[in-house]
């Protein structure tokens, strides 16, 4: 879905790719920030953030951050053996004609 952006917003020549980029990463920080703010605050009594919660939600950013960064590198392992397998077939497709 493409919102418009408004005349003299200054948003005109942005690319919309980066705009795209932007939005994903609005909601992937969006997703984090409410999975362990349920997680992690509980206590609601007082205005300051208790050292439990605090180190929970350390521990959560760490562990979203590193589960994040295996996904990427699994599925750039997965994409790279993709290119290969379709390049040998495309080679092996080449020979047999």
């Amino acid at each position: 879905m493409s919102v418009p952006l408004p005349t003299g917003s200054g948003f005109e020549n942005v690319d919309p790719e980066q705009i795209k980029t932007f939005k994903d990463f609005l909601i992937s920080y969006n997703k984090l920030s409410e999975l362990c703010f349920n997680d992690c605050i509980s206590d609601f009594t007082s205005r300051n953030i208790r050292n439990k919660e605090d180190r929970c939600a350390l521990n959560c950013l760490e562990k979203f951050l590193k589960v994040n960064q295996r996904i990427s590198q699994r599925f750039q392992e997965f994409q790279m053996l993709a290119n290969e397998n379709a390049m040998a077939a495309a080679q092996k497709l080449g020979q047999m004609t």
